[in-house]
């Protein structure tokens, strides 16, 4: 793979761009902090804004790796970011990328899940030269797997007690897409 980093990534409504320190308050309140939305993720809603603020001094720092890519993505109507998605593991032994993400709750069901996973698909094809991008969810929350088969990505199987959530061992569904699909499927948009 090509690595390059987080660049900023263009849709019609969103822009995914590199998280800066003040995005804290707007993590905190509009996802981060919900235990709805981070029910099913592995890390828990922080309790007050400073988990956000530690969070982004991490990521800051981890910007400075060609292979490190995490984004914010922003809903241009309001300006602020609404959620963030990016690479939470890398396999270079067969060019593979497993990528997650999250929005907040206001934004469920808006399409803007597969709109942002779309353009990082894309981009991890075209500008990294990946050749496999996966994600996995936990069986109870399907809706992340029909985020999932938006972008083109199918169902491989489901990992039994293959994931550790917030509340311990759970099933995990595993999709993925590879680059030969990408192209073959002329690259529909969600």
């Amino acid at each position: 793979m090509n690595h390059i980093g987080t660049h900023s990534l263009d849709t019609p409504r969103l822009l995914l761009r590199r998280f800066t320190p003040a995005d804290a308050p707007a993590m905190f309140r509009n996802w981060a902090g919900d235990p709805q939305v981070t029910e099913h993720l592995i890390w828990q809603a922080y309790a007050d804004e400073s988990g956000a603020a530690e969070y982004l001094r991490t990521v800051a720092a981890q910007y400075e790796n060609p292979d490190y890519y995490e984004w914010a993505i922003v809903l241009r109507e309001i300006d602020e970011p609404i959620g963030s998605i990016g690479c939470v593991r890398l396999r270079a032994d067969i060019d593979a990328v497993e990528v997650g993400y999250c929005i907040g709750r206001r934004w469920w069901r808006r399409g803007i899940a597969p709109e942002a996973l779309h353009a990082v698909i894309r981009f991890f094809f075209e500008d990294v030269a990946a050749n496999r991008i996966e994600a996995k969810h936990d069986v109870r929350n399907p809706a992340s797997g029909a985020v999932m088969k938006k972008c083109g990505m199918q169902y491989e199987g489901t990992l039994r007690q293959g994931g550790r959530y917030n509340d311990g061992l759970c099933d995990a569904a595993l999709y993925a897409i590879l680059r030969t699909d990408f192209r073959s499927s002329a690259s529909p948009r969600p």
